[in-house]
């Protein structure tokens, strides 16, 4: 059978997988999978003629029927008033060749050239005129933000605890303080053993600040994934002398709802995160609990968390961003970001990149 749907154990190239975790068998590669045919497949798409190039053909469409036409009333105005209707079709000839327009295409290659050698100049190379003047007649630009306008290079800046003390990251080379211990450990800990994600490298990063690796005697036995319901990981580990520890990190709602916190105490968290994300930081909240011997839940709301504090992550502009934006707005195109981030951060890191940060509007709003 054909792979997909949701009855068949079948994935595509390219599937993003959002929860748990598998084990797959490749059965093709390059161009015989399916996302390497969607690639073949525009390999071979028509390209649209030029816009310039297409108005020039209705041009000299409509040259071409008025010639015809005044070349057809020429013949049958002179054949009828002097009767040699052969010299009436040889005018009526002559005036219409006279009237086509043989310039226009020889002034449309010459515009073409001229505009790709200014292009060249600009050190773009140019394959499809069509596609420099959709640019040229574009009014809105839509950029992602991370990878695109940042760096996607991320570091942990800030820890925040509980009860208001903070830490800042000052240089590369310092250890830790005992007080910020905790928030690492537990943010390694609900971080992947092999990450790739920016986030959870970051997260690596931050524990070998600590003075002794955080997962020594551990081994990881269950883990809960992100859901739509609730935005946070949960990983559940058990350690040489029988203990279990669950660790979450995830939105700070999210967090908020295992921890069961009271309207008060999520208000408090929320200002906090607010003052974090006006500094153009991603935060993100985490917990612990203590589990016990027996099987694991099926939810990890089940479990007794604790709020162990919050976590800042910086992600630096692209060089020459800033520069980009604003030669885009003098040129009369207005920029958009598009992010998942927390919508104050989203505004902070908009407006370092000099794009107005005037409104912001969430999904549930779109």
């Amino acid at each position: 059978p054909s792979p997909g749907g949701d009855d068949l154990p079948y994935v595509f190239s390219g599937t993003l997988v959002v929860r748990g975790r598998g084990l797959a068998r490749v059965l093709a590669t390059g161009a015989r999978s399916e996302f390497g045919k969607i690639g073949t497949a525009l390999a071979h798409i028509d390209t649209e003629p030029p816009r310039l190039q297409r108005q020039t053909r209705q041009i000299v469409r409509l040259f071409a029927t008025l010639g015809t036409a005044t070349a057809l009333a020429a013949t049958l105005l002179y054949g009828s008033l002097r009767g040699s209707w052969t010299e009436a079709f040889l005018a009526g000839i002559a005036l219409g060749m006279s009237m086509l327009p043989e310039e226009f295409p020889v002034v449309l290659a010459v515009f073409m050239a001229m505009g790709a050698w200014r292009i060249s100049r600009a050190r773009v190379l140019t394959r499809r005129a069509a596609a420099i003047e959709t640019l040229g007649s574009a009014t809105v630009l839509c950029t992602d933000k991370t990878g695109t306008l940042t760096e996607n290079r991320m570091r942990v800046v800030a820890l925040r605890r509980p009860d208001g003390e903070a830490w800042t990251r000052e240089d590369e080379a310092s250890i830790l303080p005992e007080p910020f211990r905790a928030l690492a450990e537990c943010a390694r800990l609900a971080s992947a053993d092999d990450p790739f994600d920016p986030m959870e490298l970051a997260f690596h990063e931050l524990e070998r600040r600590c003075p002794e690796p955080v997962t020594a005697d551990l081994t990881p036995i269950g883990e809960y994934g992100l859901r739509p319901e609730l935005l946070a990981v949960t990983r559940v580990w058990r350690s040489a002398r029988g203990e279990t520890l669950v660790a979450a990190k995830g939105a700070p709602e999210a967090i908020a709802t295992l921890c069961r916190m009271d309207e008060a105490a999520r208000a408090a968290l929320l200002a906090q995160v607010e003052a974090m994300a006006e500094e153009g930081l991603r935060v993100l909240a985490l917990a612990r609990a203590q589990g016990s011997a027996g099987p694991l839940p099926e939810n990890p709301r089940a479990f007794a968390f604790s709020f162990v504090g919050l976590a800042g992550l910086a992600d630096p502009l692209r060089p020459g961003v800033p520069e980009a934006v604003a030669q885009c707005r003098s040129a009369g195109v207005r920029v958009v970001m598009i992010t998942g981030d927390y919508p104050t951060t989203a505004r902070a890191i908009a407006r370092a990149a000099g794009i107005a940060a005037d409104e912001v509007m969430t999904g549930e709003e779109l």
